[in-house]
């Protein structure tokens, strides 16, 4: 295990080595909403910088980075949420419109990513996030279950189920003739 920074140069480089992964996985976190992910990492980065996030050592910086990221998505869509539902009317919340991302259409590989994105939002959260924490952040499944709070039992069985779904409702899909 690599000792934890214990200075502010050593954590501003690595957060600036990880910041493209970061600002990809507070993505997922903010429901692909670009706007909501930046204020999530600008959060993120504040709590680093201002010491009330603590690097300890007690797993990869990446993964510790990882579940304050994620546990700063939450906080902020409770937030966001309340607030909301303090100012909302009824008539405001039907009038919201659904997000439905238009399919890129123009190729094929637009329609097969767009299909495969669709399949994973289809997903329960904590299956969904498992997915992205493994494939597209490359940690393994026990640095998984740490970013997310579960335990290694629970990061596998909602793996395999998320493996299971995909393969369903993909398998339909991409069924060759």
């Amino acid at each position: 295990m690599i000792p934890p920074p214990t200075d502010a140069e050593t954590i501003h480089r690595q957060l600036e080595a990880l910041h493209d992964e970061s600002f990809a996985w507070a993505l997922v976190c903010a429901a692909y909403q670009p706007s909501e992910a930046e204020d999530i990492l600008q959060m993120t980065y504040l709590k680093i910088l201002d010491g009330s996030a603590r690097y300890e050592g007690r797993s990869a910086f990446k993964t510790w980075l990882f579940g304050v990221i994620r546990l700063t998505a939450l906080a902020h869509r409770r937030r966001t949420l309340w607030g909301w539902m303090r100012r909302a009317s009824v008539e405001e919340a039907a009038a919201q419109p659904a997000h439905d991302p238009a399919p890129d259409a123009a190729t094929a590989r637009g329609e097969t990513i767009r299909q495969v994105q669709e399949a994973c939002l289809r997903l329960p959260g904590r299956q969904r996030e498992v997915l992205m924490l493994v494939f597209h952040h490359s940690l393994g499944l026990d640095e998984a279950a740490t970013v997310m709070g579960v335990s290694p039992g629970s990061a596998r069985k909602h793996y395999q189920r998320a493996k299971e779904s995909l393969r369903a409702s993909l398998g339909r899909t991409f069924a060759q003739p």
